[in-house]
């Protein structure tokens, strides 16, 4: 898995730059490297590749053979979960385990779309006699992939593994924080044999590299996760050029616990779903509904949970390692100075290196629904528990926020459950349960701040494709 981590990766090869970015261990705060400062020279030679590669094997490949050529990397991935998890922890900052059930995800992730890649149909359509009339699903062409800090490896194999399924050349600009499993995914791609354009990658800034790929007029379809604020400056400039975009850009996602509930099933959920990899996780439980009757009980035992948090540099694979960055941590900080009152928190650990970035997980109480710490998007290990006296309150509270990502239902009433899952706004509602796993199989997305499209599951490869009609005449 030899990469060069200074460089980008362009029509199947390594090629040098002039200038590069600091690279960062979170653990610790030092500098432990440079990665590519890529521009908009670059983009435009990575769209020349991809255009190469589509008017020639890859373009010619059959949906068959991309299928085989994902599951061979896929496997190529799985075999090299330990190196790609130790890159991970040392780029993002995420405890060892983490960083390997990142690592699986992804191997899953082209598992999953290799075999899907020659499943994915058209349809025949009745019309007028005389007349056969069919669709075809056909690729976009080129794709940008503009991928997140926060999951760098998951996001590759849900947006990148589900584009190169449907047969499109894929241009992928990593977050400048996090760039190390993107350049070695490259070069696992490269060896299992992908063809030179099919799959660039220009690490750089998103005020350079990334804003040239969204501009830049001969890309067909981009698929952004981050902030809701760049997914604006995504969204108008994809506009210009009247493109397709994918957004995933967040969440404020409750989870509503009802007095019929086991809260010892739901227990772990509650605070796990908030608090994994520290809380900087878009689909992340940040706020806990619960019913009146057993709202205390619930903070009771929800802060005995969080005093067991330890919090530590990613390779001692802690419950939680540090955030990305000065900055977020800073972001964190500030949220936790407006208010509520502290139900519980885990600790940092003594022997936490001082540079690192670490923040508590801290459980708070005492808000209203509209405080801006039980309304806006922390991203960082803060949940906050609100009561509720009925169905129509729980769901006036849960909605209650810009966002609509994930929401769960803690109840054992079925009726109760299908209810509420039709009312919540929320593209995915888990029942008795939160996150399911990972699921790479279930669609995900949002609704309102939390951005538009579908990504996983074979809604995936209906977004990363473009349907044609045929209606042929023949008497």
């Amino acid at each position: 898995m030899n990469f060069d981590q200074r460089g980008v990766f362009i029509a199947g090869q390594w090629h040098p730059v002039a200038s590069h970015l600091p690279l960062e261990n979170p653990s610790t705060g030092e500098q432990i490297g440079e990665i590519a400062r890529g521009d908009a020279d670059h983009i435009e030679q990575a769209v020349i590749s991809a255009k190469k590669a589509l008017s020639g094997d890859w373009g010619r490949a059959t949906a068959a053979e991309r299928g085989r050529l994902l599951s061979k990397i896929g496997r190529m991935v799985l075999e090299r979960a330990d190196d790609l998890a130790e890159l991970e922890a040392q780029d993002v900052g995420k405890p060892l385990g983490q960083a390997r059930a990142d690592a699986v995800a992804l191997a899953r992730y082209l598992e999953f779309y290799g075999g899907a890649a020659d499943k994915l149909h058209g349809t025949t359509i009745p019309y007028l006699d005389g007349y056969t009339v069919y669709t075809l699903r056909e690729p976009h062409g080129i794709t940008g992939h503009i991928v997140p800090w926060n999951y760098p490896m998951q996001i590759i194999g849900r947006s990148v593994g589900a584009a190169l399924a449907t047969g499109n050349a894929c241009i992928l600009k990593p977050a400048e924080q996090a760039c190390l499993t993107a350049l070695a995914f490259a070069a696992i791609a490269h060896e299992a044999g992908l063809p030179e354009g099919a799959l660039s990658v220009v690490p750089g800034l998103g005020a350079e590299a990334g804003s040239a790929l969204t501009a830049h007029k001969e890309i067909n379809h981009i698929s952004f996760t981050g902030s809701v604020g760049v997914g604006r400056m995504v969204q108008r400039a994809a506009s210009e050029n009247i493109v397709p975009v994918t957004l995933e850009l967040g969440g404020k996602s409750p989870q509503l616990v009802f007095a019929d509930a086991d809260l010892d099933d739901a227990l772990p959920f509650l605070v796990n779903a908030g608090i994994q990899n520290a809380g900087q996780t878009c689909s992340a439980s940040s706020r806990i509904l619960v019913e009146r009757s057993r709202y205390q009980e619930v903070v009771d035992k929800m802060a005995q949970r969080y005093s067991a948090l330890r919090v530590g540099a990613a390779k001692d694979n802690l419950e939680i390692g540090p955030l990305i960055s000065a900055r977020q941590k800073a972001t964190v900080e500030g949220f936790l100075k407006l208010g509520g009152d502290i139900a519980g928190q885990g600790r940092i650990v003594d022997d936490a290196p001082q540079g690192g970035h670490y923040v508590a997980p801290t459980l708070l109480t005492g808000l209203a629904p509209d405080h801006p710490l039980a309304r806006d998007e922390i991203f960082g290990p803060v949940q906050v528990v609100i009561p509720f006296d009925s169905e129509e309150h729980a769901v006036k509270i849960a909605n209650g926020t810009d966002y609509g990502l994930v929401a769960s239902i803690w109840s054992d009433s079925g009726a109760r459950q299908m209810r509420l899952a039709k009312k919540l706004r929320a593209g995915q509602v888990f029942l008795n349960n939160y996150g399911a796993g990972g699921g790479v199989e279930l669609p995900f997305g949002g609704s309102g701040l939390s951005g538009h499209g579908r990504e996983k599951g074979f809604e995936a490869l209906y977004g990363f494709t473009t349907l044609k009609t045929v209606a042929a005449r023949h008497g």
